[in-house]
């Protein structure tokens, strides 16, 4: 059996006095994928947040390979809106490349590109001059160079059309068949049963 990479326990979190998430728990093991669904305000993007670390939950806890805190560049977040995470004065491919800059790791980013179906013309554009699902790509072959163990996506196909979005089925589905947990936000019903290997729906509020 695969070793538990991420374990949400009991997670609550209000605002305003309203409870937007009541004891939630979640098991992420390595090399699979879990489904997160649920209504519109139910505290999807509000999990995902609480698990990335960006927010402190009112109770409970979350636990990276069995520590409070997870190891250096073994956590990326694919975010729904990627003009929000992406510095602007960047060009795509040092988006791409910056995790193996970090870490020192050569990698070759006009391969990833072809990977994440990134025409490599577009590497030396900024955020600003392409669109949202090209930026998306770029987004997702920052998250190949970074070989994380942990992969939180938040609508990732949002920003995509039907062939773009079934490019990203097939690579998440990649991440982890290479031993990443991932976990999947998103409205995208059918895209949720299609790869999850279990399913967490949130009630609604």
């Amino acid at each position: 059996m695969s070793v538990s990479q991420l374990e949400a326990d009991s997670i609550c979190v209000s605002f305003d006095g309203r409870l937007v998430l009541d004891a939630v728990g979640l098991t992420a093991r390595g090399g699979e994928i879990v489904g997160v669904t649920g209504p519109s305000g139910c505290g999807k993007t509000t999990l995902l947040r609480v698990l990335a670390g960006l927010h402190r939950p009112d109770a409970g806890q979350v636990r990276y390979h069995g520590a409070a805190q997870p190891p250096p560049a073994s956590l990326a977040l694919l975010a729904q809106h990627p003009r929000l995470v992406c510095n602007p004065r960047w060009t795509l491919g040092r988006i791409i490349a910056e995790p193996a800059l970090i870490g020192g790791t050569p990698v070759s980013v006009d391969a990833i590109a072809r990977r994440v179906g990134l025409d490599e013309s577009l590497l030396q554009r900024h955020p600003g001059q392409v669109s949202d699902g090209q930026l998306q790509r770029a987004c997702l072959g920052r998250i190949v160079a970074q070989q994380p163990t942990i992969v939180l996506c938040d609508e990732p196909t949002a920003m995509l059309d039907p062939i773009a979005t079934d490019h990203v089925a097939e690579l998440l589905s990649d991440v982890a068949d290479g031993g990443a947990s991932v976990v999947l936000v998103s409205h995208d019903a059918d895209l949720v049963s299609a790869l999850s290997t279990h399913t967490h729906t949130l009630p609604g509020g």
